[in-house]
């Protein structure tokens, strides 16, 4: 069932406005608002996902293709060593994030910055974000949402101290963006560079054997 994330509404209110008063004074232009109003129907929406079972798995947190995976160590939120793996939303993906696993939000951070655009390497520092540390059994991770060129709202819903199921929805970037995500450094990585993934469906790196 597609429902629309709550952020969409307002963006759906304005152009279904626009539409009726254009299709009131310029009834052939209404087409293209009309056309606007679809599309933010189409952006916002927020389909239910099948979660995956099984143990000592993290699940993707975006929609989007998988455009980096690389060892790293993280100094600004866990110095620690830690494997990202970045995600790139288009405007055509569904927007809103999951959590990767069952967790306790540590901390949520919001950074102002610059809106380059969201695949460049660099963007995930230099770019608006908003990182959450979230503390699991594997250890503290980290997702950080990163306004790109276009989206330039990055939305949260959490708070330190809520509790998060695996899978479960807790946070939307309006339009095209970008999701890093940190996990343990001896994880099995399940994607590679180039992949499509789905939030809270695709398993993005387990721990075998666990």
């Amino acid at each position: 069932m597609n429902a629309i994330a709550p952020e969409g509404y307002p963006f759906i209110a304005v152009f279904l406005l626009i539409t009726g008063l254009v299709a009131v004074f310029v009834p052939l232009a209404a087409f293209i608002p009309f056309l606007l109003t679809a599309f933010m129907l189409y952006f916002f929406r927020d389909p239910d996902r099948k979660i995956p079972d099984g143990k000592n798995i993290f699940v993707s947190p975006a929609d989007g293709k998988v455009i980096l995976i690389k060892d790293v160590h993280e100094s600004e939120h866990l110095n620690a060593d830690m494997k990202e793996v970045s995600i790139f939303m288009s405007p055509f993906n569904v927007h809103v994030n999951r959590s990767p696993c069952d967790a306790k939000v540590k901390t949520v951070k919001h950074t102002e910055g610059r809106f380059m655009a969201a695949y460049k390497d660099d963007a995930s520092v230099r770019n608006e974000n908003i990182a959450m540390v979230l503390e699991t059994k594997y250890g503290d991770i980290l997702v950080r949402q990163v306004a790109g060129f276009v989206a330039r709202r990055a939305v949260c819903r959490k708070n330190e101290g809520d509790i998060l199921m695996r899978g479960e929805r807790y946070g939307i970037i309006k339009f095209s963006s970008r999701l890093d995500i940190y996990l343990p450094k001896d994880i099995q990585i399940k994607v590679k560079i180039g992949d499509k993934v789905r939030a809270g469906e695709t398993v993005l790196g387990s721990f075998d054997g666990i």
